[in-house]
């Protein structure tokens, strides 16, 4: 199983967010391309960047943190975050970023996804974000009436490269993830799923494995020291 540390971006900076609510915000540092080289550094093989302004305002904001990031660490970098149009997609694929995680666009467009994935085939990741098991969209400012698992099954026929699936409401809290729904997601669709949203102990992580899951993203509780990301690779390999 794969393991993502996150990198949030928010007026240039990490950030970590609390249920994806903007005025609960917590900066970790200034120097994106610095922490992705901490990352690397400690093993990570994969990173998980989010434009927090871009998922909020509907276009990419944090591009010059982006491409710091690309250029400065030898991993695959995906990006989530305001990618809404076909020549965001491009300009970010030219960036060197390794796929792209399409969210908004993919429940509200799903003409638009589908033309999207057959232009650029495993190249994009579908972000579903649930609250009670419904999507969330906008940077989980709106919650629509769309069960995930159902927007799930509809996507997964796409050649889509992952489901990266968050459940909000565990989302920064470090109280664990919601194990269920995402065993549920995983075995809904034939593609893989990487669970995001309150993934806070080895024990986390190996369970995630054992589920079936193919990753998780960790965000919080790698910055706040409580679990190493030494910790989390080694649970991840143990199952």
């Amino acid at each position: 199983m794969e393991v993502w540390p996150a990198i949030d971006l928010r007026g240039g900076n990490c950030v970590r967010l609390l249920q994806g609510d903007y005025s609960r915000e917590t900066v970790f540092g200034n120097d994106p391309a610095a922490m992705a080289r901490r990352w690397v550094a400690q093993g990570a093989s994969c990173l998980h960047l989010v434009d927090l302004d871009g998922a909020r305002d509907g276009h990419s904001v944090n591009r010059a943190a982006i491409e710091a990031i690309v250029h400065t660490v030898p991993v695959p970098c995906e990006l989530g975050g305001g990618i809404r149009d076909r020549e965001t997609i491009q300009q970010m694929l030219d960036l060197g970023l390794t796929r792209l995680v399409i969210g908004t666009k993919a429940l509200k467009d799903p003409a638009w996804l589908h033309e999207m994935c057959n232009a650029f085939p495993g190249r994009l990741a579908v972000g579903i974000d649930a609250r009670d098991g419904r999507v969330a969209t906008d940077g989980w400012l709106s919650v629509s009436d769309v069960p995930a698992v159902q927007l799930a099954e509809q996507i997964s026929r796409e050649p889509i490269a992952a489901i990266i699936y968050t459940d909000i409401a565990r989302d920064g809290m470090m109280n664990g993830p919601n194990f269920e729904a995402m065993e549920q997601m995983q075995r809904a669709v034939g593609v893989p799923v990487v669970a995001s949203g309150g993934v806070t102990t080895a024990e986390d992580v190996r369970q995630l494995a054992q589920r079936g899951l193919a990753g998780c993203i960790i965000g919080r509780t790698l910055y706040e020291g409580k679990l190493t990301l030494a910790s989390a690779l080694a649970a991840a390999a143990a199952t």
